[in-house]
């Protein structure tokens, strides 16, 4: 049988040549900018939701100890399901996956605003939905960090994750600031009716892109011992272990910021929810500002990750120390600012040093790390906060960021020693322009 080659504006997958410089080179790419629309769109709801759920727990409560414990709860499917996850990511059709996804954590949006609007709403209530959203992010996170790749492709992949982890961060600037205005206003039960609004918009931009643009990438067959293999590739690989490690340390006891945050607000700040909504933005704004330098000079590799570690160490023990709120607020903007600097470098990291067929379980344990050690670290930081106070919870988490630093100047000791010349990736440093 004859073959015959499709015209190159035919070819699935195939994109005009883009132009890679620049801060915002990603957005030159249609499909980007879609799902970078709708995800922001959606993610300004899951800052308001995570804000004032934070807020109506410790209300109800009045227990640091047992918000934690309700965080935790959220993130235990990312750790108990995660890497399996990844298996499941590198099997089935990626935006189809977060398609049905996303959908059904919008109805959990909704079945949590209406018990909130109807007054009936109690902790057991929220930890439950907690499981549930924690079981559907558990698997659509991987999907979502691998799809990003196939979107843009290995040249604007590291703008891509910088700007990915910008958006978040407006989200975190925005959400959290207008959900202490409707939290005071209205109640949390319209913060929670806003967020499942918002899951319309992702759903909308992921159906609206055009699939011949979307890089294909082939499923792998089902077989037996993929987890074991996926393990297996990451053990071996010092630029992606190391990474994940740096991550696991600090996931678990830095980025525990919906207990310390609303803790710290109240007890060591004596502020109310407007107070928790600032600190949270101000920290966003901060990632947003450093992001977008990131994105525009940044460089990825063990060094840059380990410096941004130290950075974030740094700031988050001043935020632990200073007298007053406004110096806290000021604090937590260089911290957003070297939290991103983090983030956006270790997932990177990975991305371009993961062969495409392992992409999905190596983004998975990234999100183990990052958000699965939260059933952990969650309830330790609460119990400190409480037992303690919330500035040596927050000073747990710097000390976290410098334990994760002494791991990553081992490991880019070691991979210096012997850096492999065959892969532009797998140097220590690689500039954001690959020209």
């Amino acid at each position: 049988m004859t073959t015959h080659r499709l015209p190159e504006a035919e070819e699935p997958g195939r994109r005009e040549p883009v132009e890679q410089r620049g801060m915002f080179a990603s957005f030159r790419v249609r499909n980007y900018r879609l799902y970078f629309a709708g995800q922001t769109l959606s993610l300004v709801g899951t800052w308001m939701q995570a804000t004032a759920q934070a807020w109506l727990v410790l209300t109800l409560s009045d227990s640091a100890a047992v918000l934690g414990l309700i965080v935790a709860l959220q993130a235990l499917p990312i750790l108990l399901f995660g890497p399996y996850a990844g298996v499941l990511a590198d099997r089935l059709d990626r935006r189809r996956t977060m398609i049905v996804l996303q959908s059904a954590m919008g109805v959990l949006a909704v079945i949590l605003a209406v018990l909130a609007l109807g007054g009936w709403v109690q902790v057991w209530h929220v930890g439950v939905l907690a499981v549930l959203l924690g079981l559907g992010n558990a698997f659509e996170n991987p999907a979502r960090q691998a799809f990003l790749h196939q979107i843009v492709g290995n040249d604007l992949i590291r703008n891509a994750v910088t700007l990915n982890s910008v958006m978040v961060n407006a989200a975190r600037a925005v959400g959290p600031a207008v959900a202490g205005v409707v939290l005071a206003a209205v109640g949390a039960g319209w913060c929670f009716a806003i967020n499942a609004a918002s899951f319309v918009a992702v759903v909308i931009s992921l159906v609206s892109l055009r699939t011949d643009e979307i890089t294909p990438e082939t499923p792998i067959t089902r077989a037996r011992g993929q987890l074991r293999e996926g393990f297996a590739y990451v053990a071996r690989e010092p630029l992606l272990w190391v990474p994940l490690a740096m991550m696991g340390v600090v996931g678990t006891l830095a980025y525990e910021f919906q207990v310390s945050l609303p803790a710290a607000a109240k007890d060591a700040f004596d502020g109310g929810p407007q107070a928790f909504g600032f600190m949270t933005a101000s920290m966003g704004v901060g990632a947003v500002v450093g992001g977008l330098i990131v994105a525009a000079r940044g460089t990825i590799g063990l060094r840059t990750l380990t410096l941004a570690a130290v950075g974030f160490g740094i700031t988050i023990t001043i935020t632990a120390v200073v007298p007053e709120l406004w110096m806290a607020i000021v604090a937590l903007f260089f911290t957003g600012w070297l939290s991103v600097s983090f983030l956006s470098t270790g997932n990177a990291t990975l991305q371009l040093n993961s062969e495409p067929q392992m992409r999905g379980r190596v983004m998975a344990l990234w999100s183990v790390a990052f958000m699965g050690s939260t059933p952990i670290g969650g309830p330790i930081i609460g119990w400190i906060s409480e037992a303690a106070g919330a500035r040596i919870g927050l000073a747990v988490g710097a000390a976290a960021c410098f334990v994760a630093a002494v791991v990553g100047l081992i490991g880019w000791r070691a991979t210096a020693r012997r850096r492999p010349v065959a892969r532009l990736q797998a140097t220590d440093d690689v500039r954001g322009d690959p020209r």
